[in-house]
């Protein structure tokens, strides 16, 4: 993280985390961003947080930067925290649960921002019944991401309150009912910025080869794709309808655009997101069968 965030132990914690120590197995990224988030809107004070991690050297960093206690024990988080967050990477994942199963008496709350790893597998792995799932995306890190979430029905009114609060901290949330959402928002909201900043990444090259120089033609996409996003948020209304009134009639916007659809920009994107969907599903270790698959083409057509 790039902001310096500074909070002194004697601020008032948000009441409904008055006395809970919230704790992370994992801190790299997102766990960061997370502990961030909580600090800057004063959630919690930084002695309400403790932060694992295999390297006492990341533990020392968060501890200079926020505040806040730090371990190389999981255990001593599962024996600390009220609240538990796990942000490891999927690979390590059955060995943190194996490590911590039953050891998690004083934890209300497990929220997973782990991807493909379902609701269900994770309560088992932990013996606890209290998980709260999300899907968080890159944005996030600067406090302007977008998370899907679900919990188990055994998650009282209060925790699922404070689960959206902690996700409120890295932007917006959404609670849905049905977990199949979240791996249709990892497709669209958890991938998507991949898509769009492959876009980017398209609109500069064209740039540099009209003849702009690369930081020219940066500045250029970044701001453009900034702005268009601020409007069609503002002004509420469908993109096709913002499309059409930057659209006249055999000018520039037209042209470009029959080039996008001739070369069948809204089919890819279909089948990238599809794709992606079904990727996730496959690393949520087989827990459900893909629905089969919509033809793309019909996509097209969709407002």
């Amino acid at each position: 993280m790039t902001d310096q965030t500074t909070l002194s132990a004697s601020n008032v914690p948000t009441p409904m985390f008055k006395d809970v120590m919230i704790g992370f197995i994992g801190s790299g990224v997102m766990g960061e961003a997370m502990i961030a988030g909580l600090l800057k809107q004063q959630t919690v004070t930084p002695h309400q947080i403790i932060a694992a991690d295999p390297l006492a050297e990341r533990g020392q960093e968060l501890q200079k930067q926020y505040g806040v206690l730090t371990t190389t024990s999981n255990l001593e988080v599962a024996h600390t925290a009220n609240i538990m967050i796990l942000s490891v990477k999927p690979q390590v994942l059955d060995k943190v649960m194996h490590e911590v199963r039953g050891q998690t008496d004083t934890v209300r709350l497990v929220l997973s921002i782990i991807a493909g790893a379902g609701i269900h597998s994770i309560a088992d792995g932990l013996a606890n019944p209290h998980v709260v799932r999300a899907m968080p995306n890159t944005p996030a890190r600067i406090g302007q991401g977008i998370t899907v979430w679900t919990a188990t029905h055994e998650v009282p009114e209060m925790q699922r309150a404070q689960a959206a609060a902690i996700l409120n901290t890295l932007g917006q949330e959404i609670y849905v009912e049905d977990e199949d959402y979240l791996d249709m928002a990892t497709a669209l909201s958890g991938t998507g910025p991949a898509y769009v900043f492959l876009f980017m990444e398209a609109l500069i090259d064209a740039g540099v080869h009209l003849g702009f120089s690369r930081r020219i033609a940066e500045q250029l996409v970044i701001q453009t794709m900034r702005g268009s996003v601020e409007y069609a948020a503002i002004s509420k209304e469908h993109p096709a309808v913002l499309r059409n009134q930057v659209t006249s009639p055999g000018g520039t916007s037209a042209e470009a655009i029959y080039h996008l659809e001739r070369g069948g920009l809204r089919t890819v994107i279909g089948r990238a997101v599809w794709a992606a969907y079904q990727r996730s599903v496959a690393l949520g270790a087989g827990k459900k069968t893909a629905k089969p698959a919509r033809n793309p083409e019909d996509m097209s057509g969709d407002r």
